[in-house]
């Protein structure tokens, strides 16, 4: 991948709490953490749903801007699933558990993990496409003001 692209798809998931992910016909928002060189993410158990995303080899992220929430790029990457044997294991876990909001068994949540969900890391590929070649059919979320 560039430098630039690299630079942009970390920069974009380092400064937002949410990113999308896009396979298999559907895009699921997902909380995460910028570890290294990936985006990495809880899936399943008791954590957000992200069904079969073992069985894909690549995804696509959609970035978009914290302040504004404009979509600015989506990045392929491909889906590394770790294993509590994995070297990679305790480093990614523990910013997952530091960074995880609302954790109801902070002690406890790494064992849980291990035992019901998949630990998943998704390492951008190279290939990106910028604002400037996004399709309008994708849309761009705007913020809605509340009616009181």
């Amino acid at each position: 991948m560039p430098d630039f692209d690299v630079a942009l798809v970390a920069e974009l998931a380092k400064k937002s709490g949410l990113v999308w992910i896009a396979y298999a016909g559907a895009t699921h928002p997902v909380w995460h953490e910028w570890v290294g060189d990936a985006v990495c993410v809880v899936a399943n158990g008791h954590e957000q749903p992200l069904p079969d995303i073992d069985k894909q080899s690549t995804v696509t992220l959609l970035l978009r801007s914290k302040a504004h929430r404009h979509l600015v790029t989506e990045a392929e990457a491909s889906v590394e699933v770790l294993t509590p044997t994995s070297d990679q294991w305790d480093v990614v876990t523990a910013a997952l558990k530091t960074g995880r909001l609302n954790v109801v068994d902070r002690d406890g949540a790494i064992d849980r993990w291990a035992a019901e969900s998949q630990i998943i890391r998704l390492i951008p590929t190279g290939t990106s496409l910028h604002t400037e070649a996004i399709p309008d059919t994708i849309g761009h979320s705007l913020p809605h003001l509340v009616q009181r």
